[in-house]
């Protein structure tokens, strides 16, 4: 039977409670708990007890340290958890329990950047890669984005990582800081694929490409790489995320 969890999240701020279900409790960063862990997240009586009611937002799953978790994530009815623990320094505190530091690493954001590439027949590009995700299968040009990396610059850096092709998204407010001509075709997606709660955000850009593009596959991560029909593309595509975007940015262009 799995272990029940409650993460109450306001602006930031994780109630945590010690062994005894007292709370709130705060966090030190940088502690070295030789004794073991101190303070946990509460179980739904607990809270109710120190006078909380929530809303609830998902619950996830995950085995760890040999037994299984339910996290039930909740949004607490209050305005502001002033004596709640910031989730950057519950992280950093090895007083904590690890389901709750387990538990905040599973709030954040995966970001990843994608491009779109369209030829003038109208037909999308699709690369099969050898590792990752989607080992074997056909996806867009993309992948995660590096610390303090503007979506647009992880979309071109991948670009040119993955296939050789250098290229310059269009960005005419200048959102990543330099403005480049041309019309700005973008989708940002959100979700959570599976129960154990890990969030993907996903930036995708549409850009057309004249005839005669050529690539240069990175042999150890992309098999080949090739034009598809717009049907064919929606179908053979691995990613939902790669699905919708086809189907979002097609649609609005």
């Amino acid at each position: 039977m799995a272990e029940q969890h409650l993460y109450l999240e306001h602006d930031g701020k994780v109630l945590l409670v010690d062994k005894n279900g007292n709370g709130p409790q705060i966090p030190v960063r940088g502690r070295d708990a030789n004794s073991g862990w101190m303070y946990r997240l509460p179980t739904e009586d607990e809270a109710s007890k120190l006078g909380l009611t929530w809303s609830v937002k998902r619950v996830n799953r995950f085995d760890f340290e040999d037994s299984t978790h339910e996290v039930t994530h909740a949004l607490p009815d209050i305005e502001w958890p002033k004596d709640w623990a910031w989730k950057d320094n519950l992280i950093s505190d090895s007083g904590i329990h690890p389901v709750a530091r387990e538990s905040v690493y599973r709030t954040m954001h995966r970001l990843v950047a994608k491009v779109v590439l369209r030829n003038p027949k109208g037909q999308l590009l699709l690369q099969k890669v050898k590792r990752g995700f989607f080992t074997g299968h056909w996806t867009l040009p993309g992948g995660f984005l590096d610390y303090a990396e503007h979506p647009r610059r992880g979309a071109e850096r991948e670009l040119f990582e993955e296939l050789g092709v250098e290229l310059k998204l269009p960005d005419p407010r200048g959102e990543s800081g330099i403005i480049q001509d041309g019309i700005d075709r973008c989708i940002v997606q959100e979700r959570i694929f599976n129960a154990e709660g890990i969030d993907w955000v996903s930036f995708t850009y549409l850009v057309d490409v004249p005839d005669g593009i050529e690539f240069i596959c990175k042999p150890d991560e992309v098999e080949e790489a090739r034009w598809f029909d717009v049907e064919e593309a929606m179908a053979m595509g691995a990613s939902m995320f790669d699905i919708d975007a086809f189907r979002m940015l097609l649609e609005e262009d």
